[in-house]
């Protein structure tokens, strides 16, 4: 299988094998429309198996929510052919929007206009608590 390189754009490289059509779904993407490719189960050298994600014209992106759904994936960022910046992403120490309190008397349930705010509590177990009322969620539980 051959997928050319991109001109610009990112490619998200080491995701979890079998995890990058979440992660796809997750940045919005439309497919119909944006130039994208989505490389599963290709052979990595440390990881066994990984998935890559590549999309063209598409520089911002964000990063705190792709570090909490794969923390162990990298983001490059490719402009005129060229990697220019690489990050390696990692759990984000405070999350908005992304994790819902599941908690039916957090304020967030009855006023839809205050953001689910999460906080990491303990990376190893990759716990979070609600900024609000205390609900604590593990990140692989979702």
């Amino acid at each position: 299988m051959e997928v050319n390189s991109i001109e610009n754009g990112i490619v998200i490289d080491h995701i979890r094998a079998g995890s990058g059509l979440k992660l796809l779904s997750h940045l919005g993407i439309d497919t119909r429309t944006d130039t994208v490719a989505l490389i599963m189960n290709a052979t990595s050298g440390k990881h066994g198996r990984k998935d890559i994600i590549k999309i063209e014209n598409l520089l911002d992106v964000d990063l705190t929510a792709l570090g909490l759904l794969d923390c162990g994936a990298t983001v490059n960022f490719i402009e005129h052919g060229k990697l220019v910046r690489k990050i390696k992403l990692s759990l984000p120490e405070r999350v908005v929007g992304v994790i819902r309190c599941k908690n039916p008397r957090c304020v967030t349930s009855v006023e839809p206009a205050i953001p689910h705010v999460f906080l990491l509590v303990d990376p190893d177990t990759e716990e979070y608590r609600c900024e609000y009322c205390d609900e604590s969620v593990r990140v692989n539980e979702r």
